[in-house]
């Protein structure tokens, strides 16, 4: 990669100076690539700190418009957006606030038969969904594939983030069997969610892309980070390394192929 310009020095210079990271960090952060499915309250931080980082090509996947009770949480949007496809949305904010990003949306949610590819295109996925079906999806999709992705997950004033690196760890269903029937856990539609909190949530899943790009820090492989806005008590759980008997990621698999009857539930959005 060339030289960083004269702008590019002054813009990333709190990462130029940052042990861990300086210019050759800075430059994986320009020639990388992330894919954040779900343009919502968890999406709407990730996106902007992964921009404001440098992060490179940066692809938004949603199929919704935004709404006005989205603007609680969903920091990306903006009143005079309400409307607005979510994705044309949060590409627009992030082409603002950094013109380094490229910039690719794709307006529709992702299915068993586009994701393989999709994901193909980048590094790293950002799992920002409120929806079993769309997680238990891009856990599978990114298994088979190998590709890591951070999960997060927010309800209520509660939060749990962990990452998953294929071959290096559990993967999302080594610790989450089973997608719940419908309805068997509230969703933050159902339950009501503190904005602020999927704030921190979306916060930590930008800083756990990061630290996979740069190659600095510990991962929360094999751990999941929770966290309890209430009581602010934050715990990092440690997960099992390895689960033999998991279905995608186990010894011997019963999930070899991305079969859509297997990923059925209705979408909410956080």
């Amino acid at each position: 990669m060339t030289a960083l310009t004269d702008e590019q020095l002054e813009r990333y210079s709190r990462h130029l100076i940052l042990r861990g990271v300086g210019v050759r960090g800075q430059k994986r952060l320009l020639a990388s690539s992330v894919l954040i499915i779900g343009a919502g309250g968890l999406g709407s931080p990730a996106a902007l700190y992964l921009a404001a980082a440098g992060v490179g090509r940066i692809g938004v996947v949603d199929g919704d418009v935004v709404d006005p009770s989205n603007l609680q949480r969903q920091i990306i949007h903006a009143t005079a957006d309400v409307g607005r496809p979510k994705a044309e949305s949060a590409a627009a904010s992030i082409r603002a606030l950094n013109p380094d990003v490229e910039v690719e949306t794709h307006d529709g949610p992702v299915d068993a038969g586009d994701i393989a590819d999709l994901i193909a295109r980048y590094d790293l996925v950002i799992d920002a969904t409120d929806n079993f079906a769309a997680k238990f999806l891009i856990n599978d999709a990114c298994v088979l594939a190998g590709k890591p992705f951070v999960h997060a997950g927010v309800v209520g004033f509660a939060g749990q983030v962990m990452t998953v690196v294929p071959g290096e760890g559990p993967c999302y269903r080594c610790v989450f069997r089973d997608m719940p029937a419908a309805g068997e856990v509230p969703t933050c539609r159902e339950a009501g969610v503190l904005g602020a909190v999927v704030g921190v949530i979306g916060s930590l899943e930008a800083t756990e892309a990061l630290k996979l790009i740069i190659g600095v820090g510990e991962p929360l492989v094999a751990r999941m980070l929770t966290v309890d806005a209430l009581t602010m008590n934050v715990r990092r759980v440690p997960l099992p390394t390895r689960v033999p008997d998991c279905p995608v990621c186990g010894e011997t698999p019963t999930i070899t192929t991305l079969d859509p009857d297997r990923y059925i539930q209705p979408a909410c959005a956080i």
